[in-house]
Order: C-alpha cells, then sequence, then structure tokens
C-alpha cells in the first residue's frame, strides 16, 4: 500500500499537471483554476488509498478529465460566453506559440491524448487505462492528432 505525502506535498506536485490537462481540456484560465482546485477538493475529501505514486497521478488526471467533461456539460457552462477563444502564450519562440495554438485547436479527444503521450510522459497503454479507451483507439487518436498538427503547422509556416 502507497502512503502519500501530506495534501500539500500532493497539490504542489500535481498542481502543474492538473492544471495543464484542464486547460487542455477547457482552453482558458479561469475555468482550469476551477477544475484543478476542484480536484484537489475531492483529492483530501476522498484521500485514495493508491498503490504507487504512478496510481495516485492517474487517480488525478482521470479526476481532472471527469470534472473538465462535467464542467463542459453543464447548463451553465452552455450559457457562458468566453472572453477570448485562447489564453495567451507568452514564449520567446514563435514555433512553440504556433505548436501550442495547434494543439489547442484540435479536438478534445485529440488534444488528451497529445498532452498525455508528449507532455506527460504516458505510455499508450497508461493512456488507454486512464482513458478508459483501447489501446488501438489510442494509437488510432494520436496517429490522427499528428497528421492534424503536421497539417495545421505546415500551414502555418507556409503563411509565414
Amino acid at each position: 500500500m502507497y502512503f502519500p505525502d501530506c495534501p500539500e506535498d500532493i497539490i504542489y506536485r500535481y498542481q502543474d499537471t492538473v492544471y495543464r490537462i484542464a486547460f487542455t481540456y477547457c482552453r482558458n484560465t479561469p475555468d482550469a483554476q476551477d477544475i484543478a482546485q476542484e480536484v484537489f477538493i475531492r483529492y483530501i475529501k476522498k484521500t485514495p488509498r493508491l498503490k504507487s505514486e504512478e496510481h495516485l497521478k492517474a487517480w488525478l488526471i482521470r479526476v481532472t478529465l471527469n470534472v473538465a467533461k462535467s464542467l463542459s456539460t453543464s447548463s451553465w457552462s452552455k450559457k457562458v460566453v468566453p472572453l477570448s477563444e485562447h489564453d495567451p502564450v507568452v514564449t520567446d519562440d514563435h514555433s512553440g506559440a504556433d505548436t501550442y495554438y495547434a494543439v489547442m485547436s484540435l479536438p478534445e479527444k485529440y488534444r488528451s491524448v497529445i498532452m498525455l503521450y508528449y507532455f506527460e510522459d504516458y505510455s499508450i497503454s497508461e493512456i488507454s487505462q486512464i482513458l478508459n479507451r483501447t489501446e488501438t483507439a489510442i494509437q488510432t487518436q494520436l496517429q490522427r492528432a499528428r497528421a492534424m498538427l503536421k497539417s495545421k503547422l505546415k500551414e502555418e509556416w507556409s503563411n509565414d
């Protein structure tokens, strides 16, 4: 049995991961912050008994995705009009901004697998468990997401 550190340490260790995944899903800072806060409130209330650090991280990611989906399907969110489509990205690397916006423009199911695979370093097998999808589905989504990104980036770079 895995005994995690105190909640403050867990929050400090995983706040960036949870926020990035939430932001990838909802595409705006206030909602991503609300989602991250809700995830950690659920963690503190539930204090799940997990087998390892990897299980804890997977649990936090799964809860993040569930909270984000709940927010996006709520009647409140359907009535809200965002002030901007994307939050600004502070970067000195122009291609980094292009890549960021290309990823953010992907449909949610493709953004999720790209985020988990490339930014969180999960394997296809681990992603399939986290997202409750088959490995074949994850491989297909990664392949399609890469093709979409290649197309979007090629288009962006040819316009420069």
